[in-house]
């Protein structure tokens, strides 16, 4: 199951985490409200891919969008796109609104916007599944690329 490679993989990395159960939700916002914490404090994990077939993961708190332009100079690079969903699953081995780069079949580069810190949930690696963590320390963990790539 792909929470129980979220938690192998943070526990590799020397980082706490929390797998928690959570009810199915319709938005972000939802998804707090049942969490107990602020919009702010959800990570999406996106898997972004670069035009050489590679990929990176963007990792924007739950009220932001990516800033396309603030990522692509960032990344050094002029074209960047969101991967369809089978191109996301074959990247990290996760679907869909479970990806996260905790236990990802590839460990593609992380790229984090500067915004993150406190505990924060993301995704777990299953449906129905969060993972809290310090963001502090997942970055550090993941050798995260901090800077502002986010509207």
């Amino acid at each position: 199951m792909g929470s129980e490679r979220v938690g192998a993989a943070a526990r590799g990395l020397g980082i706490e985490v929390e797998l928690v159960e959570r009810p199915a939700a319709d938005s972000l916002e939802a998804a707090a409200a049942l969490l107990g914490i602020e919009p702010t404090s959800i990570v999406k994990s996106l898997v972004v891919a670069r035009s050489d077939g590679t990929f990176l993961f963007a990792l924007v708190p739950g009220d932001r969008q990516i800033a396309w332009a603030k990522l692509r100079a960032a990344v050094g690079v002029n074209k960047l796109r969101l991967p369809s969903a089978d191109e996301a699953l074959a990247a990290t081995g996760y679907e869909r609104g479970t990806i996260t780069p905790l236990g990802s079949s590839t460990a593609w580069p992380v790229y984090a916007d500067e915004r993150i810190s406190g505990r924060v949930a993301l995704g777990a690696g299953a449906h129905g599944m969060s993972a809290f963590v310090d963001a502090a320390a997942l970055l550090t963990a993941l050798d995260a690329t901090v800077a502002d790539i986010t509207n």
